[in-house]
């Protein structure tokens, strides 16, 4: 089949593949000659005294900041223990005599404190006003010495 009997679509399609292709050579030729500039120098980066990466050299006639490495922290801080009040009061916000357990909502902390038969010493209900002290047990805060606050 000659040129001459080719559609207007196969004209368009073969116009379309010449022009993609002189694109493509184009840009292979652009990215050639854009290599030719870059070096090592164009991929070197620095870190300035805020820690951002930079294209520009630190300035060596400026005055550097002296550290000490015993001030630096590298890890985690170790956490404080907080001294709390050994004897604290609150209210049973729920109490089941069946299964002896419940919780008690501290009154200075508002956290929910969970309490087991074993460590009460008189009897409770919900609503009651409480004494307790606070130990950690197998999953948490657990309040021992539970008393009726009088």
């Amino acid at each position: 089949m000659g040129r001459a009997q080719e559609s207007f679509n196969k004209k368009e399609v073969r116009n379309k593949k010449e022009k993609k292709r002189k694109d493509k050579e184009k840009k292979r030729l652009a990215r050639k000659d854009n290599d030719k500039k870059g070096g090592l120098d164009d991929m070197i980066a620095y870190v300035d005294e805020n820690g951002m990466l930079t294209d520009t050299p630190p300035d060596p006639a400026k005055k550097r900041k002296e550290y000490k490495a015993e001030d630096m922290q590298i890890s985690i801080p170790k956490h404080e223990a907080v001294e709390m009040e050994i004897v604290r009061t609150g209210i049973v916000t729920f109490f089941n005599d069946a299964k002896g357990f419940g919780f008690i909502k501290d009154s200075e902390t508002k956290e929910s404190v969970f309490v087991h038969i074993n460590n009460v010493a008189d009897e409770i209900r919900e609503n009651n006003l409480v004494q307790f002290e606070i130990e950690m047990g197998q999953k948490g805060p657990t309040a021992v010495k539970v008393k009726l606050k009088k």
